[in-house]
């Protein structure tokens, strides 16, 4: 019953998945850009980062052992804010573990959208802004955050790719969807953190865009139920 109920939670938030990837691409328009140039220098420092990344993905060996690092120190992190003792910290080459009290969906989950390294990023440039404002070299800021992230990306696109129990423990389906809507609410939570864009501005676009996208989706369900043939009569 349980996971019956978390396909019909993740069906229902799919308009919200259709907003957020609205209001994401929204955001290359939202950053403030010289009259001369179609994109800011901080949307360009972000592809930009996420490209070296990849370049590096492909011509690298991965970095297997940070990635687990940060996983592993992930799930300990989520464990304890929702009040969970850890113990048993291991990180090798092909693998990692961690001893939690307890667990959740929020705790299994965590690794595959909340970028580790991004949020050390994004920590040090809220850091910074207390100190300094503006905050100096945003584009070095951007080039960071699309470098790290990429690298969640890349190894979280690559984790499910192959049978993850955390995955299986909740269902694909409601962890796939549950895993895209936190990475694009991460997404636009660090881009308000390290550009001059607005948690406001990026709020109320994101809002408009569920409005919408769930306004759209009750009068393609409204028109459907009308069509059907027994309710024609």
């Amino acid at each position: 019953m349980a996971r019956f109920l978390r396909f019909l939670a993740a069906f229902f938030l799919l308009p919200l998945v259709w907003a957020l990837c609205r209001t994401c691409v929204d955001v290359f328009a939202l950053m403030p850009s010289p009259e001369t140039a179609f994109f800011s220098r901080e949307a360009l420092a972000l592809v930009c980062g996420m490209a070296v990344f990849l370049v590096v993905w492909m011509a690298a060996p991965a970095p297997v052992k940070a990635y687990v690092f940060g996983h592993e120190l992930t799930h300990a992190l989520w464990g304890l804010l929702f009040g969970a003792r850890v113990s048993n910290l291991r990180v090798r080459e092909n693998g990692g573990s961690v001893e939690l009290s307890k667990s959740n969906v929020w705790i299994t989950l965590a690794p595959y959208f909340f970028p580790f390294y991004t949020m050390v990023v994004v920590a040090a440039a809220l850091a910074t802004r207390c100190f300094v404002r503006p905050l100096p070299w945003p584009w070095a800021w951007t080039f960071a955050v699309g470098f790290t992230w990429c690298f969640h990306c890349c190894f979280t696109l690559k984790s499910l790719a192959q049978r993850q129990p955390d995955v299986q423990e909740y269902g694909r389906f409601f962890s796939w969807t549950f895993i895209f809507i936190c990475n694009a609410v991460g997404v636009l939570a660090w881009i308000a953190c390290t550009t001059e864009l607005t948690f406001g501005v990026l709020g109320g676009r994101l809002f408009d865009r569920a409005v919408s996208a769930y306004s759209a989706t009750g009068t393609f369900v409204v028109e459907s139920v009308r069509s059907l043939p027994f309710l024609q009569k």
